[in-house]
């Protein structure tokens, strides 16, 4: 499976993931800028704030239960299609999956 990782800039990365690997896993194990995941993924910060392409909104599904409370804290303008990447967890329907990085998580 693929996830395409756009930066603030428009650089885009591809990478490999498995399946049941968050979208935050996969980008701190690819050095992707723009990806923190200060807390490991337990859902405590908003360092893995990421806006999920138009596209793909449906697939990935509404925002978990306290994820907007953790994004009202996020440093970069939340969006409709704002996720934590942490929450996101890769299956076979999201292989090709496109997130766009926030300029910074901090």
């Amino acid at each position: 499976m693929k996830i395409t990782y756009i930066t603030a800039d428009g650089t885009e990365t591809v990478v490999e993931a498995r399946e049941g690997d968050s979208v935050m896993q996969v980008a701190i194990a690819n050095d992707i800028d723009g990806i923190i995941g200060e807390c490991g993924g337990s859902m405590m910060c908003a360092t893995c704030h990421c806006y999920v392409d138009d596209a793909w909104a449906e697939k990935t599904g509404p925002q978990n239960d306290g994820e907007s409370d953790l994004l009202d804290c996020a440093a970069s303008e939340t969006k409709p299609t704002s996720r934590l990447s942490c929450q996101i967890k890769m299956r076979p329907e999201l292989d090709g999956l496109v997130v766009h990085l926030p300029e910074t998580q901090l």
